[in-house]
């Protein structure tokens, strides 16, 4: 029996064509073509002409021309929204023409302009993503913008969180079997009031408490282990001031890694979180697994270990490997925490599936905003449930649905 199209099939094939090439015309032409080429575009088409006109129409109603410049968040939306939708060479392509064509490169070359910039994370993540494409004059200016807006954070976020780690720490660490010149007598005799001995006219204490001894060796190691996809770019600013402000307290050991398809150790750089903005690379694949054996193997004391997770979890690495690396780091006594998000745009889209099933694990999933994290961390550092903290905030942990 010989292969051949029937009459029917042959118009059909054509009729395909005819509307494949009309659909391209139509996308390439843009919303003036649309009676044309007689083709009304809905979802995932209707997105990317959106995307198109905003860099090629930019002066229509969804044009990135505006006086807000590249601090606006729907230029760092559309630069997300151009890695979804196209193969990274195009990317780089449309990158290239916004920088032109918008003359976004105008406000960092204008001290003037640059002085009216209000700190905006959205910003650093517009700079972030097109740090690969701004001239060699302007990477300077580049940095110096996002020095300002880390600053910005740094003298927001910097004290909550130094605050509540501390505390944590020293709660954590209170010595219940302190030496004679470590004894807090204070606390010792307010937790020892009812056993006060009438008939001897002294306090029989139960219970010694102490102070934390100076000299001890790292009480907790912090992990902040971070997806580097386009979508994760408001977490990596916040996560790294956040990863420079613990690097700063001497009783914690804090590391940060961040990963696409590679894993990248950005710990030696937590001094400076301009640096280290600077050296991540937005956007790539996804292998959450070989991050997490990354961050399994810099783990020296379980049991004083907490792993943080940033990631929506689209996991482009093996995920029963991921399953089984996790449930090793949580039977060792890591606390392991995934965060779906660390930003403040609300709900995240995410893996529900994965989310579930590490969730089920014992590694509760949710997203935080960034006034929420010194809480969490202090919360993770004195060991309390996870889940049931974010569940008393209103912070809804996975459970298969989003």
């Amino acid at each position: 029996m010989t292969d051949s199209l029937t009459p029917s099939s042959a118009s059909a094939f054509t009729d395909a064509a005819d509307a494949a090439r009309l659909r391209r015309w139509r996308l390439i032409l843009g919303e003036p073509a649309a009676s044309s080429c007689g083709m009304a575009l809905a979802g995932l088409d209707a997105q990317i002409d959106a995307a198109l006109g905003a860099l090629y129409d930019p002066d229509g109603a969804g044009g990135l021309r505006g006086g807000s410049g590249a601090s606006s968040p729907r230029v760092a939306r559309w630069l997300g929204d151009i890695r979804q939708y196209f193969p990274a060479p195009l990317v780089q392509v449309m990158q290239r023409d916004a920088f032109e064509r918008l003359d976004l490169k105008s406000m960092l070359l204008q001290p003037e302009l640059l002085e009216a910039v209000q700190p905006d994370v959205h910003l650093v993540a517009t700079l972030m993503a097109l740090r690969g494409v701004l001239p060699t004059q302007t990477r300077e200016t580049a940095r110096a913008v996002v020095a300002r807006v880390v600053a910005a954070l740094l003298a927001k976020l910097e004290e909550p969180m130094r605050a509540a780690v501390s505390g944590a720490l020293n709660r954590a660490e209170r010595n219940r079997r302190p030496r004679y010149a470590e004894i807090d007598w204070n606390r010792t005799i307010r937790a020892n009031l009812r056993h006060w001995q009438a008939a001897y006219q002294t306090l029989v204490p139960e219970q010694l408490i102490g102070y934390g001894r100076k000299a001890r060796r790292t009480q907790r190691e912090v992990i902040l282990c971070i997806d580097q996809s386009g979508s994760m770019a408001n977490s990596v600013v916040y996560s790294s001031i956040f990863g420079a402000v613990m690097a700063s307290l001497p009783a914690i050991n804090t590391h940060l890694i961040v990963f696409d398809t590679a894993v990248v150790d950005l710990t030696a750089d937590l001094s400076d979180p301009v640096e280290v903005l600077f050296s991540v690379q937005l956007g790539g694949g996804t292998d959450i697994n070989r991050a997490v054996g990354y961050c399994q193997g810099l783990i020296r004391e379980p049991r004083n270990s907490v792993l943080v997770l940033i990631s929506d979890l689209y996991e482009g690495g093996v995920e029963r490997q991921l399953l089984q690396r996790v449930t090793e780091l949580l039977q060792s006594g890591v606390q392991v925490i995934v965060l779906l998000a660390l930003s403040d745009e609300g709900a995240p889209s995410y893996d529900g599936q994965l989310a579930a099933k590490l969730a089920a694990l014992g590694a509760p999933a949710f997203a935080c905003s960034p006034d929420h994290f010194p809480d969490l961390m202090a919360a993770a550092i004195r060991r309390e449930d996870v889940a049931l903290w974010a569940a008393k905030r209103g912070l809804v942990t996975a459970r298969g649905e989003h």
